[in-house]
């Protein structure tokens, strides 16, 4: 039996200014079969997210880094 996929979730790589996101956005409904597509906006705890991962991150590699 084959496997059925019913959507996709795209991330970009940074957020994009809303002017700037339309050309995506009509770029994806134009791809055959796209029923829907709807942008999901930056919030303010977006940021503090991404610090605090990137911070993490730099303390697993100090530690990694001191044990050599």
């Amino acid at each position: 039996m084959t496997e059925r996929v019913k959507g996709f979730t795209v991330t970009l790589s940074k957020d994009i200014r809303e002017d700037d996101f339309e050309y995506i956005l009509n770029a994806v409904k134009m791809i055959r079969g796209v029923a829907h597509v709807e942008p999901t906006l930056a919030a303010p705890q977006d940021h503090a997210i991404r610090v605090r991962f990137k911070m993490e991150l730099q303390q697993r590699l100090d530690q990694l880094m001191n044990e050599f």
